[in-house]
């Protein structure tokens, strides 16, 4: 007879680990048997000759293999059913046993053996008469008692294992929060609470439960090896664990949310691999993936009307003491796991609307570590006028703060967002709007405001573009390929010129992080740099300047050393990386020559060193005199020298 089907692969398994089993199986209302298998396609089945030891139930009894004894160790085995069976409906209890401390009477051997000790050591020690009386005293009194000594016993005892209960499986009406942060903390291993939670029942094309939490701080290795980490999502079928390392739950971006699923739609016998093929689980992954994002939206939006309540508090209670204030739940997600977020835009297209509202920034308006926007708060306050959302990226919010490409904007008012971290500039290339408001870098050319119709912009612009054509020709010529155009600046406002990257070409931030990759190909350079446009500022004096002597003389040699220092300033000031820093060195001395009036940049003749005058050596009755060889060859080092 089959073994396979006849009792069902579970019990099949048993040997994988043992050579034979017993099962021996009482009915109410039969006697008792013993069934006995070795796996060899056949089994025994007889009348328990020990009769009736059960009085009701079954046992099974595994002969383990050779190789199979790490199952005999009672952490092991205790390891193994709180992993897999941890929140099962039915009680576990494990037969263990531990080391405990108990009193047993002394034997007369041991007895005739502790006096002579005991007499030993009287000899030796020489105590006070008060000791001794006290002692006499003491061993009346124990003579009447037998004498015990301490020793150490196993002692078995039932353990229930499995006492965690499955909270999933009531109604979340019924569950006080601290119940869900102590099942937080069993199954993450973590002493702190969870950030928010979400408990819900989907129905539909599969029933399933889950509870899904966010840790209130992220681990110290969160991004390493990113591709590698999944979600820990626990997947149970009918409260048996299936597995806790499978990476199709819910998407790599929210692999820091840990949680439990349990279906009882799914088979018991389920594999990894048949999960991979099982076309209902993704129909729970996108569940699970769009419940995380109301979480985390429920998360923002609890926030926000904190904050509004606070604020409509403070305006009726004026009079009262300033409370402190809060500490922004959503805020503080945010900088623990807001990388993830960026990720998500890159990730999942799917789901980029959503993502893009749980975003959050700083900006050129905002102040303190904590304040933060998102975007719809950035549409909220855009002037009227304002057609775009401007960003821009830079190595630090310093760096950003103090570019010129931001003169401009922050003399209209305009906010603009401040991009950090390496991963926003490609997080904000895969969200081209918002709002129907279409994202644009104030360090890429096509720059507009939106301001510009009804007034004398574009002819004003076009009176500057005719003044300058003859510098703007003359310093293309001079550049070369370096730049692939000069134009008349609309964004800045103090600084003489800038660069900026073409409208789909790399930033200046970006050339840099690509070149800082750790397997970045310098040869590759030259593909990673995109082109550029130098914009002039026409109302700054030395742009003014340049174009009378380059009006006098197109050849003028200090005019294109001054266009060469241009152009370099413009690069370290547009945050680009300068390729060639030892032309611009010498052009800097060649100008620093003539600033200064020099004839020559060639060093000066060395300075000579004068001879030192003898000491005059005073001779004192208790030296002794050198002899004149001496004198002469110190003389002599003195020349020398």
């Amino acid at each position: 007879m089959s073994l396979i089907g006849q009792f069902g692969v579970g019990f099949y398994s048993v040997y994988l680990v043992a050579d034979r089993v017993r099962v021996a199986s009482k009915h109410n209302e039969d006697v008792q048997h013993l069934w006995e298998s070795t796996a060899d396609n056949s089994f025994s089945v007889a009348e328990d000759p020990r009769g009736d030891t059960l009085g009701r139930g079954s046992q099974i009894t595994l002969f383990l293999k050779e190789d199979s004894s790490e199952f005999l160790d009672q952490k092991r085995l205790e390891g193994l059913v709180k992993r897999y069976s941890e929140f099962v409906t039915f009680p576990i209890y494990l037969h263990k046993w531990s080391e405990e401390e108990v009193e047993v009477p002394v034997e007369d051997d041991e007895e005739d053996e502790e006096a002579d000790e005991e007499d030993d050591e009287e000899d030796e020690e020489d105590e006070d008469e008060e000791d001794d009386e006290d002692d006499e005293l003491f061993d009346e009194d124990e003579d009447d008692e037998p004498k015990t000594r301490t020793e150490k016993v196993k002692v078995w005892k039932w353990s229930l294992v499995n006492d965690q209960k499955a909270i999933w499986s009531r109604d979340k009406n019924e569950i006080e929060d601290e119940e869900y942060k102590e099942f937080f903390k069993s199954i993450s291993k973590d002493g702190s609470n969870p950030r928010t939670w979400i408990h819900f029942k989907a129905e539909g094309e599969i029933e399933f439960r889950s509870i899904m939490f966010i840790p209130g701080s992220a681990p110290y290795d969160m991004y390493d090896n990113y591709y590698a980490k999944t979600a820990k999502m626990r997947l149970y079928v009918r409260k048996v664990l299936i597995t806790d390392e499978f990476d199709e739950l819910l998407p790599r971006y929210l692999n820091f949310i840990q949680g439990v699923v349990d279906s009882d739609d799914l088979p018991l016998n389920v594999s990894r691999e048949t999960l991979q093929q099982h076309k209902v689980l993704k129909v729970m992954g996108k569940k699970l993936t769009r419940k995380a994002l109301e979480m985390l939206r429920k998360l923002a939006n609890k926030a926000s009307r904190e904050e509004e309540e606070e604020e409509a508090d403070e305006e009726g209670d004026e009079e009262e003491d300033a409370k402190p204030a809060k500490k922004d739940e959503y805020i503080e997600f945010w900088k623990a796991f807001g990388k993830n977020i960026k990720l998500g835009l890159i990730e999942d297209s799917s789901n980029r609307t959503k993502l893009s509202k749980l975003l959050r920034f700083k900006t050129s308006l905002t102040e303190g570590d904590d304040d933060f926007i998102s975007l719809e708060q950035y549409v909220d306050r855009m002037k009227d006028w304002q057609k775009n959302i401007y960003y821009i990226s830079g190595e630090s919010q310093d760096a950003v703060e103090n570019s010129p490409m931001l003169e401009v904007c922050l003399k209209k008012g305009l906010e603009v967002i401040y991009l950090t971290d390496p991963i926003d500039e490609y997080a904000v290339q895969n969200l081209t709007e918002f709002d129907g408001k279409r994202l644009m870098s104030v360090t890429k050319e096509g720059l507009k405001f939106g301001d510009e119709d009804g007034t004398n912009a574009e002819k004003l612009a076009e009176l500057y573009k005719e003044k300058f054509e003859a510098l703007t020709s003359w310093m293309k010529d001079v550049y070369g390929d370096k730049i692939e155009k000069v134009k008349i600046s609309t964004r800045i406002e103090d600084t003489p010129v800038i660069l900026v990257s073409s409208q789909y070409g790399y930033s200046a931030n970006m050339e840099r992080i690509m070149r800082n990759q750790a397997f970045a190909d310098p040869k590759r350079g030259a593909y990673l740099s995109s082109k550029k446009t130098m914009e002039i500022n026409p109302r700054h004096p030395i742009l003014n300047k340049l174009l009378a002597r380059v009006e006098d003389d197109k050849e003028d040699e200090q005019a294109k050393n001054l266009a060469w220092l241009l152009h370099d300033t413009a690069l370290l000031n547009s945050g680009f990386a300068m390729d060639e820093p030892r032309e611009f060195a010498v052009r800097m001395y060649e100008l620093m020559k003539q600033g200064l009036n020099l004839d020559s940049l060639d060093l000066l003749e060395e300075l000579e060193v004068p001879d030192e005058p003898e000491e005059e050596e005073e001779e004192d009755d208790d030296e002794v005199d050198l002899d004149e060889d001496e004198d002469e060859e110190e003389e002599e080092g003195h020349e020398e020298l």
